[in-house]
């Protein structure tokens, strides 16, 4: 296994890798709208968050040699279903045509109150 680290994206908050790679498949951990320089949920609400967390996570697969064109699956946590079609904008506008596999679903909450968190499974390139 390989442990991925990159500065382009949030450290690790917790006991846990930004990503692992076992042969050419990489599994990130979920990503949440922390700007990698202030450790802080980025203002705004979860199109803001949203798009701070597709950045945070392709930086992270970036590192790892992936980039999210080599997204196979991804898991969405929404504190409030009432956001899906928000995120899902924004989702939709980082992906473009790539049509990853997505799991959607509804959490009572998320670390340092975000309101959304993506993670990923990916194919090195």
């Amino acid at each position: 296994m390989q442990v991925v680290t990159t500065e382009d994206a949030p450290k690790a908050i917790g006991p846990y890798s930004q990503a692992i790679v076992v042969d050419q498949t990489v599994y990130t951990a979920g990503q949440i709208g922390l700007d990698p320089k202030t450790m802080e949920i980025v203002p705004g609400g979860v199109a803001e968050q949203t798009d701070r967390v597709l950045r945070n996570l392709s930086a992270v697969l970036e590192g790892a040699g992936s980039g999210l064109g080599s997204v196979a699956k991804t898991t969405v946590f929404l504190v409030d279903m009432a956001d899906f079609s928000a995120m899902n904008e924004v989702y939709q506008h980082h992906f473009g045509a790539h049509r990853p596999a997505r799991s959607t679903v509804a959490v009572s909450q998320l670390p340092k109150g975000a309101r959304v968190e993506i993670d990923a499974v990916a194919r090195k390139r």
